[in-house]
Order: C-alpha cells, then structure tokens, then sequence
C-alpha cells in the first residue's frame, strides 16, 4: 500500500514537472527547448527626441568565454544585432539616421560588421527571427563610426547617448568594439 502510494505521488510529481516545462517562462520562446530559457535577456534603449519617442528592443547576448568580433559575430556577414528574436527600432517621429531618413515607424536593425567599419542596416520586415534577413527589405545602410572600449564589456548593449535637444547617437558596444552613430529628429 505504501509503494503504492509512493508511486502514484511520483507519477504526479513526474507529470506536473512535464506540464510545466510545456508552459513559457520569462523569456522562453515557444520553439526552444522545453525548461531551458534563452541566455540573453530582453533589454530596451530608449529616448525622447522632440517630443517623440524612440525604443529599441533587443536581446543582450554576453561574452561568456568565446571570441565574438569576426568568430561569433562574423565579418563581412550581416548580423542580427543582439539575440533571438530580431532587435526593433520604433520611432514615433521621423528621423534622420547618419544620412539615411527613417520615417516614423517600426523597423528591424542589423549590422555588417568588419574589422575596422561597420554598417547600420534599417530594415522594413519585422516579427521575425533574427536571423531572418531579407535584404530587398532594406530602407537602407548607413555607415557607423567604431572605436575600441578601454575595457571588454561582457554584455552586449544599445543605448542613446549625448543627447542634446533634437540629437543623439546609438551606441552599440561588446566585448571591446564601440559602434555608433548620430540621429537627429526630423
């Protein structure tokens, strides 16, 4: 009777765990594997340019031991720009990005990377992966200044900074590369 009863809590133990691997969990996405979540959280840049808002979403990947700049994130290949899902521009006004005009709207962001220069690419498809480029969906490229961290920084991140009345200038920086470029409000 009691192996019995032993069994039968197991089982139940056994099959609530199941269900509860089937349910998402803070930033799970539905196709990864059951109970692992995703190891670059969820992370936002915004900013206020003329009374309008900017936000960037984006997934913060980290170093985590491994060579990223022309190992992990490749030279000369377009790049997601983050993690998981594709990173979102929103903009609430228009926008001047280096000199690419970005009207008031939501766009996808992803970079071409290399060495010694880097490209911003703003992209009109979004919902997707981010690995799910597809560049006859391209607004346009613009060129980006990089520069070298003083010191590596682990995780990855975008943010505005130097914003001054109707400026700015996006910021994306890991491991030891500083990638940026100036936006102005329209």
């Amino acid at each position: 009777m009691l192996f019995r009863a032993i069994t039968t809590l197991t089982c139940s133990c056994l099959l609530a765990t199941a269900a509860l691997a089937q349910q998402p969990m803070g930033n799970m996405k539905m196709d990864q594997p059951a109970g692992k979540a995703l190891p670059s959280p969820k992370a936002d840049a915004s900013v206020k340019l003329n009374g309008k808002d900017i936000t960037i979403h984006y997934n913060a990947p980290s170093v985590r031991g491994r060579k990223i700049m022309g190992e992990v994130v490749p030279y000369g290949k377009v790049w997601r720009t983050g993690a998981n899902e594709a990173t979102t521009l929103v903009t609430a006004g228009d926008l001047k990005i280096g000199t690419l005009t970005v009207p008031a709207g939501t766009y996808t962001l992803y970079t071409l990377p290399s060495a010694n220069h880097w490209q911003l690419i703003v992209n009109k498809q979004t919902g997707q992966w981010g690995t799910e480029y597809k560049q006859d969906q391209d607004l346009g490229r613009v060129d980006m200044q990089t520069h070298t961290l003083p010191t590596p920084q682990e995780v990855m991140s975008i943010s505005f900074q130097r914003t001054r009345g109707n400026t700015t200038e996006l910021h994306i920086k890991w491991e030891t590369t500083d990638a940026s470029v100036p936006i102005t409000a329209e």
